[in-house]
């Protein structure tokens, strides 16, 4: 792999210059203005969309904001094996967001979401993961496809087990997802008991998507690769942001949120849909560099 080259200097303003973002003029910036063109309308956006040369683009119309110290984890569309009605094979439920506030934490709140059901999928584990992540592809038996995304939660705040297992010894701190779930699995009983310590619970709504659309974050559909989830109250959504992180450089676009995202320079990036980007997301959890870009 060629060495990583700066783009050359700005004349000096006072403000950091693209030329202190290490990579910037190797990165595919053609990739992060189609994730950019997903945003809703703005200012920008009829300037975007008929930019003949992204880098170009993002040079004259954002300038850098401050970097900070940030901390990377990953997040996927999980597809998952399912049924429209329940079945020996299919016997967990996943649940819309009832009419009326329902605030019951997760050990106790399935009887109450009773007649709430969109889909049913295999165990408990594969719904808790579904939740995590916040949206999913279900395959269901007559080969059709089933898109949900997040629609509320039970107004209990999120607990990470991983965390949790961690902190007790059950695990080193660099526990992977796909490690997580067959520890979960190995003991039903006990994985239950541990998926209930956290008390929050999603519920979904179902979507008609193309199937070649990212899931519907928080702001648009995501792009693999480039979209991050954020804290809102500290990065707004729709902000470009370099990410440098074990290995990546590349501007990425602040387009969802997430329960576990809280703070400046916390960030998750979205990996894609399936099995390998489960996998690469379940792997990635990094310090490194959040600079966001800010329109000029």
């Amino acid at each position: 792999m060629a060495p990583l080259e700066a783009p050359p200097a700005a004349p000096e303003t006072g403000r950091p210059s693209f030329a202190d973002l290490l990579g910037w003029m190797q990165d595919d910036l053609a990739a992060a203005l189609d994730a950019y063109l997903r945003n809703p309308p703005g200012p920008l956006s009829e300037i975007a969309r008929t930019a003949s040369d992204p880098r170009s683009f993002f040079e004259a119309r954002f300038q850098l904001g401050p970097t900070m110290t940030g901390h990377f984890t990953g997040y996927y569309e999980p597809e998952l094996p399912g049924a429209l009605e329940p079945s020996d094979a299919f016997p967990v439920p996943i649940h819309a967001m009832p009419s009326g506030l329902v605030t019951a934490p997760r050990a106790e709140i399935e009887p109450l979401l009773a007649g709430h059901e969109i889909a049913w999928l295999r165990d408990e584990v594969d719904r808790f993961f579904l939740q995590v992540q916040g949206s999913g592809r279900i395959r269901l038996e007559d080969g059709g496809t089933l898109r949900v995304r997040f629609a509320g939660r039970n107004g209990h705040s999120y607990r990470s087990i991983g965390k949790l297992l961690v902190e007790r010894g059950v695990f080193d701190a660099d526990i992977d997802a796909e490690t997580l779930k067959v520890w979960l699995r190995a003991d039903p009983v006990r994985g239950r008991a541990v998926m209930a310590e956290n008390p929050s619970y999603v519920m979904f709504v179902a979507l008609d998507l193309p199937p070649e659309s990212g899931p519907m974050g928080t702001l648009c559909p995501l792009s693999g690769g480039r979209s991050l989830a954020v804290d809102p109250e500290q990065t707004p959504l729709g902000t470009p942001v370099w990410v440098e992180t074990d290995g990546i450089s590349r501007l990425c676009i602040a387009q969802d949120t997430g329960a576990a995202i809280r703070g400046s320079g916390r960030a998750d990036l979205f990996f894609g849909t399936g099995d390998a980007a489960g996998r690469a997301a379940g792997r990635f959890n990094h310090p490194g560099r959040f600079t966001p870009l800010l329109p000029r």
